[in-house]
């Protein structure tokens, strides 16, 4: 499924969760201007499963989340260099999830 065949906000984010796969994903983080690497398809999908599952993550979740799975202290700063308009934002829209109505990155 295309990126252009699913229905999106003025934002850019779906407006069907079940509308996502990773070829969508790819398409966002085209439009985002990230070449995605493992570490960002592994905070993005950390990020769509903790959403869909009740509790959107904030930058200190996820840092503290991608620190335990790669075996390394995560810094605030890595992960701006990964997504730079904000990682858990950026994380949410790229994996298909609703628009963060939080304040705020921590």
């Amino acid at each position: 499924m295309a990126l252009d065949s699913v229905e999106r906000t003025e934002d850019g984010y779906l407006v069907n969760s079940t509308d996502w796969t990773e070829e969508i994903a790819t398409g966002l983080f085209a439009e985002e201007g990230i070449e995605p690497t493992e570490r960002h398809w592994d905070i993005v999908g950390y990020v769509r499963e903790q959403t869909l599952n009740g509790d959107e993550p904030n930058e200190r979740s996820i840092m503290k989340a991608m620190g335990k799975l790669w075996g390394e202290k995560v810094s605030s700063k890595l992960m701006y260099e990964m997504f730079p308009l904000m990682p858990s934002k950026q994380g949410l829209k790229i994996g298909g999830c609703p628009k963060s109505t939080r304040k705020g990155g921590y």
